[in-house]
């Protein structure tokens, strides 16, 4: 790939970093990483992406923008208040990068089209904020073997962990069932510290380079959680579970459908 003066300037941080050059950003450039969620996490993750080059991102949300996003949901702004979400961060995307192709989805994912909607891209990064997307996301990743960065953040704690569909462990080896509906509260109803995804979402985006270059020490096998309130970081052992109803020895769940209870998944 030829860059231009301007796009050597714009990435000479980058190319001059041994692990990355000029055949890295030139990776970086040709990625194509799919985020699910235009929010708390969505945010700094997609903003990060952007600045680092990543060819295309596609967001994937069917909210809007409202002015208790703000705290928090850093590619929004009160002029965006009532906008598509996708469309609000697209913009802000689009401003801080012009080499970036922002593909707006403004669809909530199902079992019908989660699988369409991610099979052009190379990896998917979950940002969503609950456990039907959730747990919907995983199965998916597993099925078409893409490769998932996934994160999750309530009031204080963060986590994060890199999922490498025939390498290690996937999300229903740590958790294999969605919680009952209402056990776990939601941001909403618990709150969250508006920095926390900022902590989180880069740390998600740190994982994407790392699979992009293909450099570096994935979270895989691994939950990374961040205490905010502490300080601390944690790394828990996620071994792969062989008898885990989608990724294990003899998988029992084997195409995507819908709970009863409002969860997704695969059965």
């Amino acid at each position: 790939m030829e860059f231009t003066d301007e796009q050597l300037l714009r990435y000479s941080r980058h190319i001059i970093l041994p692990e990355v050059g000029g055949k890295g950003q030139a990776k970086i450039a040709s990625a194509k990483v799919a985020i699910v969620g235009a929010g708390g996490l969505g945010c700094p993750v997609g903003y990060y992406l952007t600045a680092a080059g990543v060819g295309t991102i596609g967001l994937i949300d069917n909210d809007t923008v409202e002015m208790s996003n703000l705290q928090r949901q850093i590619a929004h702004n009160v002029h965006t208040i009532g906008m598509p979400k996708v469309e609000s961060a697209a913009r802000t995307f689009e401003a801080l990068n012009p080499d970036v192709t922002v593909v707006q989805i403004r669809k909530r994912i199902s079992k019908d089209n989660i699988l369409d909607l991610i099979k052009d891209y190379d990896i998917v990064v979950d940002g969503s904020d609950n456990f039907p997307t959730r747990y919907l996301v995983n199965d998916a990743c597993v099925l078409a073997r893409k490769p998932l960065v996934s994160g999750a953040i309530l009031r204080f704690e963060g986590q994060v962990t890199t999922i490498v569909p025939g390498e290690g462990h996937c999300y229903r080896c740590l958790f294999e069932d969605p919680p009952p509906p209402g056990l776990v509260p939601s941001c909403q109803e618990a709150g969250v510290l508006g920095v926390l995804p900022g902590v989180i979402g880069g740390l998600q985006a740190t994982e994407v380079l790392k699979l992009i270059l293909g450099k570096g020490d994935l979270l895989k096998g691994e939950l990374l959680i961040y205490n905010a309130l502490k300080t601390t970081f944690r790394k828990v052992k996620v071994p792969k579970n062989p008898n885990c109803p989608v990724c294990g020895e003899n998988p029992t769940i084997t195409e995507l459908i819908d709970y009863t209870e409002g969860y997704c998944g695969l059965h």
